[in-house]
């Protein structure tokens, strides 16, 4: 198996624990095995909502940093700190420099394997809200 296939499938499996371990901590602080039925597919809809949600939405936030939204404040808030530093304006450098840099070591990462799993978890939550609307709702 290639190298990079490797790092994908680790990226991927990582992303996925983590979602899974989200997911877990809202099953277990809303006391999964002590309901019902229908309690319990609303406690996992919300578990895979929660965690696809957050997932999927840190995914767009790294895709907005990614195309250089958040590029000028970053700017702004390097060259204060390096206001307080002893000898850090020798360090300064342009914003037309700046961005170019940052957008070219922007341009090497993907954000697929943050979204894919991401989306993934948000389908089965929605899937598992409509099957609890369906059975369980006016019960």
């Amino acid at each position: 198996m290639k190298e990079e296939t490797k790092a994908a499938i680790k990226k991927y499996a990582i992303c996925f624990v983590i979602e899974a371990l989200i997911a877990f901590l809202v099953i277990w602080s809303k006391g999964f095995f002590t309901q019902s039925a229908a309690v319990n597919i609303q406690i996992l809809s919300d578990a895979f909502f929660v965690s696809g949600i957050l997932t999927t939405l840190f995914g767009c936030l790294m895709f907005v940093s990614k195309e250089g939204a958040l590029i000028g404040i970053s700017f702004v808030l390097r060259n204060v700190v390096l206001t307080f530093i002893p000898m850090g304006r020798a360090r300064h450098e342009r914003y037309a420099d700046y961005r170019e840099r940052k957008l070219n070591e922007a341009k090497d990462r993907s954000i697929r394997y943050i979204l894919v799993p991401g989306l993934i978890f948000l389908f089965i939550g929605i899937i598992l809200t409509v099957i609890w609307d369906q059975k369980f709702y006016n019960v």
